[in-house]
């Protein structure tokens, strides 16, 4: 589950901007995370994927809905529970943030993030549109800042298997891709070389 994350934290990733970036590592310290939206997607892929990664420490939750971070922190032994973006974004125990909200929110928090000087990971995708998404990139490159965009579904088995079989024309040239998100119930994936 960790596996994108510490992607991350290997320090060597590429951006949303398609430029390459090492995190620097200010100590030996892990990198202590904020995260601003606390929905589905926290409580199943990252908020188990941040507490998992080597490297990587979840300090802070922030939920606008009343009581959703504090229920959150205690069921996942976070330390800090916030309601206000603000409290996320100047508190000094966190280095970094995950954005995990609507995205519709992510330029106007995104821009928020940068300006208070921490790195994003954004969830995807990354904005609701290429502008959106072009002045995101903007604000991080003003503020010399990391951004990257969660884009974990390249870290899943079926992805690498699907990788591995084009790699060796396995099913021929690939001339279009059609592609339907869902899931069969009893079907674990491809791994196991099913297909």
């Amino acid at each position: 589950a960790g596996d994108w994350v510490r992607s991350v934290l290997s320090r060597r990733s590429v951006l949303a901007t398609g430029a390459s970036f090492v995190l620097p590592r200010m100590s030996e310290q892990p990198v202590r995370w904020g995260i601003i939206g606390a929905g589905d997607v926290c409580e199943k892929k990252s908020g188990p994927a941040f507490k998992s990664a080597e490297g990587s420490k979840l300090v802070a939750v922030m939920s606008r809905t009343p009581g959703k971070a504090q229920d959150f922190a205690q069921r996942n032994g976070i330390q800090k529970a916030f309601e206000s973006i603000e409290h996320v974004l100047h508190d000094e125990d966190i280095d970094a943030i995950y954005l995990a909200t609507p995205p519709g929110t992510h330029l106007e928090i995104a821009k928020k993030i940068a300006a208070a000087g921490k790195p994003c990971l954004i969830e995807k995708p990354m904005a609701r549109n290429a502008d959106e998404s072009k002045k995101i990139a903007e604000a991080f490159q003003f503020a010399k800042l990391p951004l990257f965009v969660a884009y974990s579904s390249r870290f899943f088995e079926r992805t690498a298997k699907v990788k591995e079989l084009l790699d060796k024309a396995a099913i021929g040239e690939l001339t279009a891709v059609t592609y339907r998100f869902g899931s069969t119930p009893g079907v674990r994936g491809l791994a196991s070389g099913e297909l």
